[in-house]
């Protein structure tokens, strides 16, 4: 692979995934009019990031990546925000609590509008319609013209995302965070299950440490690492017309970033070693990450980390792993032994997701609670075979009581799918599932430790 790179050279690569735009006058002048804006993330903040993947790579800190499985445009308001950030800030807690370790959190938020497809038409009725591919390229409603790829997408995309991370930054550091209100961060609807009553009972313990430190003098109030935290944002670089558009030469190091997200990852379907996708993230310095099925080679892998990573920078590649539960513990092994045997120092994170999804009776995409936990379990049970550090969870969720995956503590079934089924894309996880997840997570790994 040549070193040779500018933000533009992956358009002498294939790029897969990418629409068809009809109006290319207008692609031209959509891009352009984004390119004049300012950037939504500064390469500071990507760098700090890393540092703190650096940790995760070395088995001092968990990954976790959560978040809508496709933003929305029609259900954007501060409340979804406020609900999406309540429920990861809630993970967290369990995690950090349980686990021991800082917990790094990057939101799939800000730019996780696009979604790649298997095909490029569906069948509706009686007619074949192109794909929804996510608002960042058209519209969900099932007719011909909806399915149309419109450019002004692409600016409401970033106008969005714009108002995404300012609302993220005032509640993550505006007092919304602050772990003296660690109480408040739960839901009616989540407090009521029993894991939700756990949390409570974490979040006793915590403001029972809080009130220990103001008798011994310690001010919890102003104290930063107590007030507020780093929620950093992530979204799958896809269109990669808009994310050249968001690519700035930082003015310290002079290195280029993409400044449309903290990090950006590369989906099973567009990781050619050849591609533009690859081709594109190699030459950006924030960290990335880069989906790996259970069709992935131990070549595969070891290529990917010399494209991505060629100078063994800790916490600049993130592996994700979305084998399937019944796969992970075959696939996994040898490529994490590969991986350690080259030296590259990657975060290994799980997926347990995508690689579980199934059509139930009624035609609903789902996944079910217990093979999202079976394919982490199987996840820890390959690092612990291998002495490595399964550094983290990567999954779709939301603070809304959906019913979209089923089972967890409120046993959702088959037929309750169609109860509140309200993604646009793939099944999320509700937020007691999300909390049930988090205490299943922390237990496999703590056992795994003892």
């Amino acid at each position: 692979m040549t070193q040779t790179w500018a933000p533009s050279s992956w358009r002498d690569r294939p790029a897969g995934q990418q629409p068809e735009w009809p109006d290319a006058d207008g692609l031209d002048r959509a891009l352009k009019q984004i390119e004049s804006y300012p950037p939504l993330v500064f390469a500071g903040e990507a760098r700090s990031l890393q540092a703190s993947l650096a940790e995760v790579a070395v088995g001092n800190a968990f990954l976790l990546q959560a978040g809508d499985c496709a933003e929305s445009f029609e259900e954007f308001s501060a409340v979804n925000i406020r609900e999406k950030l309540r429920v990861i800030l809630q993970m967290a807690v369990v995690l950090t609590y349980s686990m021991g370790v800082p917990v790094v959190k990057v939101g799939r938020m800000a730019g996780q509008f696009a979604k790649p497809r298997s095909s490029a038409n569906e069948r509706v009725g009686d007619e074949d319609i192109p794909s929804f591919r996510g608002h960042m390229i058209n519209d969900a409603a099932p007719n011909p013209l909806a399915r149309v790829p419109n450019p002004e997408r692409l600016v409401q995309t970033y106008n969005q995302s714009a108002s995404t991370m300012n609302l993220l930054r005032a509640f993550t550091k505006g007092g919304f965070a602050d772990l003296n209100r660690v109480h408040a961060w739960t839901q009616e609807f989540v407090s009521s299950s029993p894991s939700g009553r756990r949390y409570e009972r974490v979040a006793a313990e915590i403001a029972r440490a809080m009130r220990f430190m103001r008798a011994a003098g310690i001010d919890t109030e102003s104290n930063p690492n107590l007030s507020t935290v780093d929620v950093f944002t992530s979204h799958e670089a896809l269109l990669l017309g808009y994310e050249e558009a968001l690519t700035r030469q930082d003015s310290l190091t002079g290195g280029w970033y993409d400044c449309s997200a903290h990090m950006l990852w590369i989906g099973e379907r567009t990781r050619q070693l050849d591609g533009a996708h690859v081709e594109f993230l190699r030459g950006v310095g924030n960290p990335i990450g880069c989906k790996i099925g259970p069709t992935t080679t131990v070549r595969e892998v070891l290529e990917l980390c010399q494209a991505l990573n060629p100078a063994h920078q800790p916490g600049r590649l993130t592996l994700i792993s979305r084998m399937g539960a019944g796969n992970v513990e075959r696939v996994l092994p040898p490529l994490l032994r590969a991986v350690t045997d080259a030296g590259y120092p990657v975060v290994w994170a799980c997926d347990p997701m995508h690689g579980n999804t199934y059509s139930a009776p009624n035609g609903r995409k789902t996944r079910h609670f217990d093979s999202v936990v079976a394919e982490i379990d199987g996840f820890v049970r390959a690092h612990r075979a291998e002495g490595t550090w399964p550094g983290g969870i990567h999954v779709e969720l939301t603070g809304d009581a959906v019913t979209e995956c089923l089972g967890g503590s409120d046993a959702v079934s088959e037929d309750q799918l169609d109860h509140r089924y309200e993604t646009m894309c793939d099944p999320r996880l509700n937020g007691r599932q999300s909390l049930d997840l988090a205490f299943r997570v922390a237990e496999l790994i703590t056992n795994d430790q003892r």
